[in-house]
Formats: C-alpha cells, structure tokens, sequence
C-alpha cells in the first residue's frame, strides 16, 4: 500500500507558475505509473497528466499541453507537476494517483487569480 502527499499549492496570479510535488511512501513507488488529477468548483474529477513508471512516457490533458511538465525522481520517491503560464481556469484541487487510481492524496489547492 502507498500513501501519497500533495504540496505545493497556492494562490498565484495569471501567468505565474507553480510547482506541485507529490511525495510517496509505504510503497515501491518505482513500479507505479503516476497520474495528476484536478477538480475545480461544481466540476468532475478531471485527468491532468501522467507518466510511466520509468519516467520515459508522458502524457498530458489537450488543456495543459505546453504549459504542465509531469516528471519524477524515483530516488526521492516524488512526483511533480510544473504549472507555467497558469490560467484562472487552472483553478481547481490537484490530486495525485496512481494511474489506475488505486491510491490518492488528499489534494492540494491552486487557485489562479486575474
């Protein structure tokens, strides 16, 4: 079993950027893909981004594409998420996963103002 703890959130203005960390324990985190998620206000869960266990595939939401950069340092046990050119839109709680969803953080907030 892993447990996962998402940092790094904050209130930012339109434009900055932020970095999301998600650090993993209990469990080998190596072997896992890992997933962000996000939920804003009155919305669904949404998919955000992922990356293989290995760290050499990426994927990302149509929305982030070109702005989010997903990648992990197995040696530290820890995913990030670096957020460049945030949007109001980007506002939401951001959740780190397993990709298939099996283990979730608590979630972190990021808020985007104007």
């Amino acid at each position: 079993q892993i447990q996962l703890v998402e940092s790094g959130g904050g209130l930012v203005q339109t434009g900055d950027s932020l970095r999301l960390s998600c650090a993993a324990s209990g469990g080998t985190f190596s072997s896992y893909a890992m997933a962000w998620f996000r939920q804003a206000p009155g919305k669904e869960r949404e998919f955000v981004a992922a990356i293989s266990w290995s760290g050499g595939s990426t994927y990302y939401a149509d929305s982030v594409k070109g702005r989010f950069i997903i990648s992990r340092e197995s040696a530290k046990n820890t995913m990030y998420l670096q957020m460049n050119g945030l949007k109001p839109e980007d506002t939401a709680v951001y959740y780190c996963a397993t990709a298939w969803g099996d283990y979730w953080g608590q979630g972190t907030q990021v808020t985007v103002s104007l």
